[in-house]
């Protein structure tokens, strides 16, 4: 591996918004000058002192950042092997690591005198946290929604109507991340002139997968100082875990650690119900092939006609089937590695982690969280795992009930 990090992992995208064979910007020709419009502002704002001092501002004084790096030491006593952090990113403001990204991207769009911000949702995380920062300036919030998703979503269905936003049920498809993605592009094309699109993941059309990754790596910059308050100086995790979906939590994680040689890095797919050819899974890594869907090339669940397929997870964050091209490409080169979790087996890791650490996960960390479970009885006891505790279960508490047979409706 040392060898190759001559040329820094962090470079990427180039200038075509490539990462080796991966993203690109494959969009209609309404959208081009909207989306080169954005990059241009992105630029200017990356190297802009008063854009940063704004977004450090907010960071700290209404998301509460620094998250705190927590050891979970009954956990790690329970399971009698490496150290295990989380990284309590469920503890920012709106309850998930979506508000890092949609700040960044509406004081972009503020910058940008856009007034009507469009979003896409899956679990609800990114819709209220898009709907909550447009509800702190003062503009309209539109947010799509799989209609399969407001059903097993309705508390964050509830949040983002409190909070202003206009939620709209997508039925085409499954009804599911995917379809939302696809009407708010819609959305996008028809209202060019006043709409801003904040994406929530590390996917769309280039400068989308670079610019989220940069607003979420906030996480990795915390941990690198926070682990080395908690272990000494110098040290670093020896492993980080976290989840995908498209994989902006995960990325925000692994970013700043890419160039580490000696840090493994592993994201956890949705396996859903089991990778196999039934394909009710949304591991598109471990079951998929590149291809192009919302504007970029990436691995895609897909048929042999290149249709593009449900997939399926009882985590409604991590029900899409796609993943950031840079997922893509670290996944090519072998610098991260890519393994799945079964809806059973995410269900066994939130349980436990309720029990032992008086924490309820939402099911989108839980699969990472069950993968920790894996291998850290069979790590050392100086090596210290880092996971991603990227959001809380207070939205997923009905849909663990259904799955536990358990009725909580009285």
């Amino acid at each position: 591996m040392e060898e190759s990090l001559f040329n820094s992992f962090m470079n990427g995208p180039d200038q075509n918004g490539r990462f080796g064979q991966f993203g690109g910007r494959f969009v209609s020709e309404t959208l081009m000058p909207l989306i080169l419009d954005l990059e241009t502002e992105y630029e200017r704002a990356k190297t802009d002192e008063s854009f940063w001092t704004e977004m450090g501002h907010l960071w700290t004084h209404y998301v509460g950042r620094p998250s705190p790096l927590y050891f979970a030491e009954r956990l790690t006593e329970y399971l009698d092997g490496a150290k295990i952090y989380m990284k309590r990113d469920e503890l920012n403001h709106t309850g998930a690591h979506k508000i890092n990204n949609v700040l960044g991207q509406i004081l972009l769009a503020r910058r940008m005198g856009k007034k009507r911000i469009i979003a896409e949702t899956g679990a609800g995380q990114h819709g209220v946290a898009t709907a909550t920062v447009c509800a702190r300036f003062g503009l309209k919030c539109i947010v799509y929604m799989g209609a399969h998703d407001v059903k097993r979503q309705a508390p964050n269905v509830f949040r983002m109507k409190l909070l202003g936003a206009e939620v709209i049920p997508v039925t085409s498809g499954r009804g599911t991340l995917k379809d939302a993605m696809n009407d708010a592009l819609r959305d996008w094309v028809t209202n060019v002139s006043n709409t801003f699109y904040c994406i929530g993941t590390v996917a769309g059309p280039h400068p989308y997968p670079a610019m989220v990754r940069d607003f979420q790596a906030i996480i990795g910059k915390e941990v690198r100082e926070q682990i080395q308050l908690a272990e000494g100086d110098g040290v670093l995790p020896d492993t980080l875990v976290a989840a995908i979906g498209g994989g902006s939590n995960a990325m925000g994680l692994f970013y700043p650690f890419l160039d580490d040689s000696d840090v493994t890095i592993i994201g956890v797919e949705a396996g859903g119900k089991g990778v196999n050819e039934n394909m009710e899974h949304c591991a598109s890594l471990t079951g998929g092939r590149p291809g192009v869907l919302h504007g970029n090339r990436t691995y895609l669940l897909q048929d042999q006609d290149g249709q593009i397929l449900e997939g399926f997870s009882i985590s409604a964050g991590l029900d899409y089937p796609g993943i950031g091209p840079e997922h893509s490409w670290l996944h090519e080169i072998g610098r991260a590695k890519y393994v799945s979790i079964t809806d059973q087996e995410a269900l066994e890791a939130f349980k436990l982690c309720c029990l032992q650490e008086g924490i309820i996960p939402a099911l989108e960390p839980s699969h990472a969280l069950a993968h920790v479970l894996k291998i850290a009885p069979f790590l050392p006891k100086e090596h210290v795992i880092v996971m991603n505790m990227c959001g809380r279960g207070d939205k997923d508490i009905f849909t663990v009930a259904k799955a536990l047979n358990i009725d909580i409706s009285e």
